[in-house]
């Protein structure tokens, strides 16, 4: 299976405007695909934008012709039916050209409806019900239910030829087995390749087999080691907390108060930083060993058209 590589583009760190240049710069040096974040706040100030990605979809996917995936969380701030709306709009534009990845979401983006923040087994059942809903509605059923989420007599009137496949985003080897009994897919993110390998594994062993797995992977590419790890440290140290962090911290300001006193050393456990190219090939091709569909490549610093020309350039051809 050949191997797919995905430029990502963050819409906490980037105006929308320029995540379209970004992504089309991608394409053309060789990206195989993009792949989107979704949020409603940044990690941090210093990120500083948080566009709205469905919107954006349309615009970017519109001026070039590779595929698109995005991490959703449905169930608070979306209702599920409205993200099936959303998923067979784009998916009836651009056939074929879409994934989407459902995730039990963050406080961060999810608190700005108001309503209590569940604990992780709460927005895991609310995840899978609305993975029903969603796929339900793209099946061209109507829909009512009553639970976690609640659907009356919802239907989708314009619908896809193909359907979206609905991945489950997971970070532990636990949630990553639950996925495997009901997602069509799996995507996770780097670690030590052999916790990588356990997360993959237990997809697989629980219904996950023969489904695609997608990799993100966090890296810091620039002129110079410094470089890379400054701009690491400058817009990621808000980002390398463990999930229950992650997922419970209410606001940008608790972000950025939690990182006070994360140093630059500590991000090299979360991040790859290296301005070797030769070492992200090598990281890289240890990654794929573990039989990804697709890794979705994300450089967390400022440095985007350096970081899309030279791996364009010299990181995709070595692994081709």
């Amino acid at each position: 299976m050949k191997t797919q590589f995905a430029y990502q583009v963050s819409h906490e760190q980037f105006r929308p405007s320029d995540l379209i240049g970004f992504a089309q710069l991608a394409e053309t040096v060789g990206f195989d695909a993009v792949g989107s974040s979704d949020h409603f706040h940044p990690w941090s100030e210093r990120q500083g934008q948080s566009g709205f990605s469905f919107a954006w979809l349309g615009a970017a996917m519109q001026v070039t012709s590779i595929p698109y995936s995005m991490v959703c969380a449905p169930g608070q701030r979306y209702h599920p039916a409205v993200v099936a709306q959303a998923l067979a709009t784009i998916a009836e534009m651009f056939p074929g050209r879409f994934d989407i990845a459902l995730g039990s979401g963050e406080a961060l983006n999810e608190n700005i409806t108001g309503d209590k923040w569940p604990d992780k087994a709460s927005r895991n059942q609310r995840l899978l019900e609305s993975a029903g809903v969603i796929c339900k509605l793209l099946g061209g059923e109507t829909v009512t239910q009553t639970g976690l989420v609640n659907v009356e007599t919802a239907k989708l009137y314009t619908l896809p030829e193909k359907t979206p496949r609905i991945f489950c985003a997971a970070v532990s080897k636990e949630t990553a087995a639950w996925a495997g009994s009901w997602a069509e897919g799996l995507i996770t993110v780097h670690r030590p390749h052999e916790e990588l390998k356990e997360v993959v594994d237990a997809f697989r062993d629980s219904g996950g087999a023969g489904k695609p797995v997608h990799l993100k992977v966090q890296l810091s590419y620039d002129l110079d080691d410094e470089k890379a790890l400054q701009g690491a440290y400058d817009q990621w140290r808000t980002n390398i907390f463990q999930g229950t962090v992650l997922g419970d911290l209410p606001t940008t300001s608790h972000f950025d108060a939690a990182a006070e006193f994360v140093k630059p050393e500590d991000l090299k456990s979360m991040v790859r930083i290296s301005a070797n190219l030769q070492r992200h090939i090598s990281w890289l091709k240890k990654d794929m060993e573990l039989g990804f569909e697709r890794i979705i490549l994300h450089n967390v610093n400022r440095s985007q058209e350096r970081f899309i020309r030279d791996f364009g350039d010299m990181v995709l051809p070595a692994l081709r």
